[in-house]
Order: C-alpha cells, then sequence, then structure tokens
C-alpha cells in the first residue's frame, strides 16, 4: 500500500496520546498496563485480561530470550508488555514511544515495581529510532505501527536497528487486502491518516528487506470483538469517566469504536500477529 509522507500526523498522533482525556480514557478502561487489541476467550472477558493474552501469545513466538537479550518495543504506550518481558526473562528492553505523558506513567510504574534498571523509557517517534545499528536481538510492537503515514521508514528504521538474525513481531489494525479504500474514511478520519496497511503490504515490505516471514496469525474477528468490548465498557462507566474524560470525547470514541467493529465485521479490517527473522 502506497505510503504519503505527512509528518504532521506524527504530530497529531502525539499530542493526542499527550492529551489528558486521551490518557485517563485509555488508563481507565484497558486496565493501566496495556493498550492494544486481546486475545478473548469469551465476548465478556475482561479488557485487561484478554490484552495481557496477547503479550503472552506473541512472547511465545520467541526464541532464545533472556538476561542478555535486548528488546526495542515501538509505540510502548503505558509499557505493560516491556514490564512483562523484563519481569519474566530479566531482559533489557527499550520503551520507545512519543507520548510524553504516557511515559510519565509508564516510567512510575516501573519504579513501583522495581523494573526501572531493567526499563529503559524513551521519547521518541519509531520513523527515527535514535539508537545505533544492530542494537537489538527483539523487535517488539503492538497496535502502534498504524499511526505513522510512513511505515516503510518505520520497517526502514527496524531492519536498521534489529541485529542480524533478530526477531520481529508486531501487531497492526489493518486495511484487508481486498478493501476498497473508500470505504475505510471514517476510521481514517478519526486517526488523521490517508490509509491503513494491510497483510500483504507488510509481507512485501519486509520481504523487500530480506526477512525471514515466520508466519501470520490471523485473528481478525478479536479486532471486532475488542472494539466492541471496549464500546460496552465504555457504555457501562459512562457516568463515571466523566469525571476525569470529556463528554465531548466519550461521544467521539463510542464512534470510532463503532467504525472499528463494523469495519471488522464487514470484512474490510484486518489483524492478527506477524512473526519475522532478519537476515
Amino acid at each position: 500500500m502506497e505510503q504519503t509522507d505527512n509528518s504532521g500526523a506524527v504530530d497529531v498522533a502525539r499530542d493526542y496520546y499527550n492529551s489528558g482525556d486521551a490518557d485517563n480514557f485509555y488508563y481507565s478502561i484497558w486496565g493501566g498496563e496495556d493498550i492494544h487489541i486481546g486475545l478473548y476467550r469469551d465476548p465478556e472477558e475482561d479488557i485487561a485480561t484478554a490484552s495481557r493474552r496477547t503479550v503472552l501469545t506473541m512472547a511465545s513466538r520467541l526464541e532464545d530470550i533472556g538476561e542478555n537479550t535486548r528488546v526495542l518495543d515501538l509505540g510502548a504506550g503505558f509499557g505493560g508488555a516491556a514490564r512483562w518481558l523484563a519481569q519474566n526473562f530479566g531482559c533489557r528492553v527499550t520503551a520507545l514511544n512519543l507520548s510524553e505523558v504516557q511515559n510519565q506513567r509508564d516510567r512510575q510504574m516501573n519504579r513501583e515495581q522495581g523494573l526501572d534498571h531493567l526499563v529503559e523509557v524513551v521519547d521518541a517517534s519509531f520513523e527515527d529510532v535514535p539508537k545505533p545499528d544492530d542494537s537489538y536481538d527483539i523487535i517488539w510492537s503492538q497496535d502502534a505501527i498504524l499511526h505513522s503515514p510512513n511505515r516503510t521508514r518505520v520497517m526502514d528504521e527496524v531492519r536498521r536497528v534489529l541485529k542480524p538474525e533478530g526477531q520481529l513481531v508486531f501487531t497492526d489494525p489493518m486495511a484487508a487486502d481486498d478493501c476498497p479504500p473508500e470505504v475505510l474514511q471514517p476510521i481514517l478520519d478519526r486517526i488523521h491518516l490517508e490509509n491503513l496497511g494491510s497483510p500483504g503490504f507488510y509481507r512485501q515490505i519486509l520481504g523487500e528487506r530480506g526477512f525471514q516471514d515466520r508466519g501470520f496469525d490471523d485473528h481478525t474477528e478479536q479486532l471486532v470483538n475488542h472494539y466492541t468490548r471496549v464500546l460496552q465498557e465504555t457504555e457501562r462507566r459512562e457516568e463515571e469517566l466523566r469525571g476525569t474524560v470529556s463528554q465531548e470525547y466519550i461521544n467521539n470514541m463510542k464512534r470510532g469504536l463503532s467504525h472499528w467493529a463494523q469495519g471488522g465485521q464487514k470484512g474490510y479490517l484486518a489483524w492478527g500477529i506477524f512473526s519475522y527473522k532478519a537476515a
């Protein structure tokens, strides 16, 4: 899928996630650790539980991870995955994220959980990773790369900072390969972008960069489950949310969640776990 050079989109994403409305909403509704699509065992399951299951499932795709492993989490949000990886494997993790507000929460939770010696939080965009070539054994990302208007550039940075034979595992909400582009306009307007990636797009650009495809676990149905579940929880807790989140934000969020769920139900969207190995 063609990428658009629209550097302003990075600033839009930073401003959005730095807002008090967004910070309080995601911290409250998603459970305070993870901000990504969950793997649900049933439609009523707790969001935080399903979201953490995604972390465990992605981690199961990794090989040879331990105390000497260096991991880069691109778009780390509140840093839940970074802390889980550090706590369970003893690895050192760089949690790179463009929202300084989210990063403040991340650093605080790292200190509270005694993991600040293993998790480094970096204020930066994944289009320009401030690290040397061949710095990491593993690159990890969850539902973040869609926010870049230049995903090809992101994957160039992934290739640059990942060591030879390093591992890449990531998820991203995407357009289906056969999706008519005009039907996604309500979603694109919400996130201020001109397009989304697709499974075919990622396969192509990663293949061109010498990555070995180790499989794509298609869980598109979970995208529908997740956005439906978040919408339900938002409606259930709306009165409570009004204490820290504006009504305008809540209304816009409910519309946006509906667009994502409907797009998935109609077969216009895709989501799943990609696993690759660098040459």
